[in-house]
């Protein structure tokens, strides 16, 4: 089992060494199965995907406590991970090609969800400082709990967005200055669309199928104007806080939705944007990036802010 064309730096390229991670994580060995290419894991089962990501986040990084609760969406660690590589390489690129020290990053994992994969990841792995928002405050109170039972409660700091119509609106205050946003916007436009998804996904697993059983809450899944509609909504939201944000960043599932959001772009006055590509597998996806910081301004944040 491989996981090709991944990030280079991303130590899940690899085939997974399952019996390793069975050991770390003794709840994976009952979905292992025995494949003429070897030991794999019946990814049809949600079970089973979590006790995988969960064995990777203790095999790479040693979090002992990882949980998502039943009807939430469990992420596949190794995607998740690539997006903050890439974006890290555009922190380096808008540094003159240097690494930004680590101390200096100031990150915001918009809609972070409860399983919290960005902003633990981003502490873990790139050692960067978190503020996480969602709308859904049981999924704030699991971050809580997943932050207060691994110690991470000095790296992460979690916001309650109370308006569902904002994103950066009641997160961001007057004197808060980020690096880098990320987020993973909900894809379909309403539940029956989020359902046919669903099923296919089944289909594609060998399962038969029955409509409505699919994981996740609805504000992960979706919400008005799907993918484009959000997305259209934070590059206008954005432009407001263009002068305490270097770069905007979000995934894009979607490749014919690029056009009109990088016009979208373009109106509102960005300065630069670029598409990140990536691909995990047989998925493809982008990042889509953007700033409204003059040339000037990029110059006195890279000054005061990354080469102190």
């Amino acid at each position: 089992m491989k996981t090709s064309l991944l990030h280079p730096d991303n130590p899940f390229a690899a085939p997974y060494p399952l019996a390793e991670l069975a050991r770390l994580q003794p709840e994976l060995r009952a979905w292992l199965r025995e494949t003429p290419a070897g030991l794999s894991v019946d990814f049809a089962q949600p079970e089973a995907v979590l006790a995988l990501n969960t064995a990777l986040l203790r095999w790479q990084y040693g979090l002992a406590h990882y949980q998502v609760p039943a009807g939430y969406l469990c992420p596949a660690v190794p995607g998740r991970l690539d997006y903050l590589l890439y974006v890290r390489d555009l922190l380096k690129q808008s540094n003159g090609g240097k690494t930004v020290p680590a101390k200096a990053v100031q990150l915001l994992d918009v809609g972070c969800g409860a399983n919290l994969v960005y902003s633990l990841l981003a502490v873990l792995a790139c050692k960067w400082q978190v503020l996480a928002s969602d709308i859904n405050d049981q999924a704030l109170a699991h971050g809580r709990n997943l932050l207060a039972a691994n110690q991470l409660n000095g790296q992460i700091r979690l916001c309650h967005q109370t308006d569902a119509s904002q994103l950066f609106t009641g997160v961001l205050s007057a004197g808060d200055y980020l690096d880098v946003t990320v987020c993973n916007p909900p894809f379909h436009q309403d539940s029956q669309s989020a359902a046919a998804g669903s099923l296919r996904k089944q289909q594609g697993l060998g399962l038969s199928g029955d409509g409505l059983n699919f994981a996740g809450q609805a504000n992960e899944l979706w919400c008005d104007g799907g993918e484009r509609g959000f997305l259209l909504r934070m590059i206008a939201e954005s432009r407001q806080f263009g002068s305490q944000v270097y770069w905007f960043t979000s995934l894009v599932s979607k490749a014919d939705n690029l056009k009109v959001l990088q016009q979208a772009l373009t109106n509102a006055g960005a300065t630069q944007q670029q598409v990140i590509p990536m691909q995990q597998g047989n998925k493809q996806s982008r990042i889509l990036c953007w700033s409204f910081l003059t040339p000037a301004q990029q110059q006195l944040w890279q000054q005061h802010r990354w080469r102190r």
